[in-house]
């Protein structure tokens, strides 16, 4: 891989990472309860506060991305750090995953009666699904660099 195509991807991962917390920032302050409370009041929001909590692990795994690219450059991707990088990971977007359906259940149990919980409980659906995908990817990824290591020290 070309050094242009890993600082592009490099980028990419820094700029996605801008956007979450650019929407982690703003949504709390255009959700449809928070539009009359002042600030303290609509970051104190258990619900709020738990979507910051949840985001940690998503962080994680971008910033282990982020290194595991900086590996790739280095020509150390056949190593064991790297082993443990994706391994991290894959438990940061099961742990991802939990989180999200956790808060889907929540909202489904706890709803108010007059709202529609319908796109909170898709966007629930389908951050799981996808954080689900990247997890088996990254379990995948794990176990071929893995092989491709012991393979190498078996020579």
């Amino acid at each position: 891989m070309k050094k242009t195509t890993l600082i592009f991807l490099r980028s990419l991962i820094i700029i996605f990472g801008i956007v979450v917390i650019g929407f982690l920032i703003r949504v709390p302050l255009t959700e449809g309860r928070a539009v009359n409370l002042d600030l303290y009041q609509i970051y104190a929001d258990p619900f709020i506060l738990f979507g910051y909590i949840a985001s940690i692990p998503f962080f994680v795994a971008l910033y282990k991305s982020f290194k595991i690219l900086g590996y790739y450059g280095q020509n150390k991707i056949f190593s064991l750090i790297a082993v443990r990088e994706l391994k991290i990971i894959k438990y940061c977007a099961i742990l991802f995953s939990i989180f999200i359906l956790s808060a889907g259940i929540f909202i489904i149990l706890f709803h108010n009666k007059e709202d529609d919980p319908a796109g909170f409980i898709s966007l629930s659906i389908l951050t799981t699904f996808l954080s689900i995908v990247v997890a088996c990817i990254a379990g995948v990824i794990e176990k071929k660099l893995q092989k491709a290591i012991d393979l190498n020290i078996d020579k």
